[in-house]
């Protein structure tokens, strides 16, 4: 199994995309996860979008680095204001941009909206992500639901486990919709073996991240509560055939974090972030970890 992780563990300390990727690569990652999480702030917000995504798998490429999963932009396809626009052109531009990666798997977040039931839910998000599939056929990009976990949510109905996902693909019936696994969310929820062996086949890609089992942390396996050894088994049980990405983006966290901002000082501020030091030596040790872990299955591949 190949290892991967996001560019977006270095979203809060490097410019552009190819300091990005060139940070990974100086810790030992040769797969790469490209978030383009935040649209606004990514290529996708720019008129030449297709150029910027160009440039960089070129750069890529000079570093013998391939970009294998993505992450397409946040946002609620549910919502019913003006918002929803953007987030569409800005899902589609992310499926573009994946076909010039040569990424194959772009995960998108399901849609959200208080007082609806199972069925409708299937209902309105099967819609909106079937004004997608024109996008994904043509340029042979597949898009994943997520997994989520109910504090994030605050309680809204969501593809919580491994059955509602699958029922909700099979629901849509479509070949390139299919399933990303976050074992931070699902750590959260309590469950994890038998949920991977729900989702079967569906199962196209994961996000491997910890947490102590009540917020939504995404920091370094080892550091919270997750076992990582009944991931392991279900993914060999299950027949996963997926890359072993990373996301683990906040190990290390901003003083603006969306889980709590950092307690100022009224006298300095010279630690208020940490450095883009700090940032490379947790890196090289989160590949040491990772690569660890699928060593100790024997499943490491370069």
């Amino acid at each position: 199994m190949r290892l991967a992780t996001t560019t977006g563990d270095f979203s809060h300390v490097c410019k552009t995309e190819e300091a990005k990727v060139a940070e990974l690569y100086a810790a030992g990652f040769r797969y790469i996860d490209m978030s383009f999480y935040d649209g606004d702030r990514s290529p996708l917000a720019h008129d030449d979008y297709l150029e910027r995504v160009k440039r960089l798998r070129y750069f890529a490429d000079g570093l013998e680095m391939k970009f294998v999963q993505a992450h397409s932009p946040s946002g609620n396809p549910l919502c019913t204001d003006s918002g929803l626009d953007d987030m569409l052109m800005y899902s589609i531009r992310s499926i573009e941009a994946c076909a010039e990666l040569g990424i194959k798997n772009t995960v998108l977040h399901a849609g959200w909206r208080d007082d609806i039931g199972r069925d409708e839910y299937f209902s309105l998000n099967r819609e909106f992500f079937s004004r997608l599939y024109p996008a994904m056929e043509r340029f042979g990009v597949s898009v994943l639901v997520e997994n989520s976990a109910k504090i994030n949510m605050g309680g809204r109905y969501y593809l919580y486990d491994g059955e509602d996902m699958a029922d909700f693909l099979d629901y849509c019936g479509h070949p390139l919709l299919g399933g990303c696994w976050d074992t931070g969310h699902a750590n959260i929820e309590g469950h994890q073996y038998e949920d991977i062996m729900a989702l079967g086949s569906h199962l196209k890609a994961i996000h491997f991240n910890d947490n102590r089992g009540v917020y939504d942390e995404h920091i370094y396996p080892f550091c919270g509560t997750m076992s990582i050894d009944d991931i392991m088994h279900a993914l060999i049980d299950s027949g996963y055939e997926g890359y072993f990405t990373l996301e683990c983006s906040s190990n290390l966290r901003r003083s603006n974090s969306w889980l709590g901002h950092r307690r100022t000082s009224s006298r300095d501020d010279r630690l208020l972030n940490p450095p883009l030091e700090l940032y490379r030596y947790q890196e090289k040790n989160l590949f040491k970890t990772a690569k660890y872990i699928l060593e100790a299955y024997n499943l490491y591949e370069e």
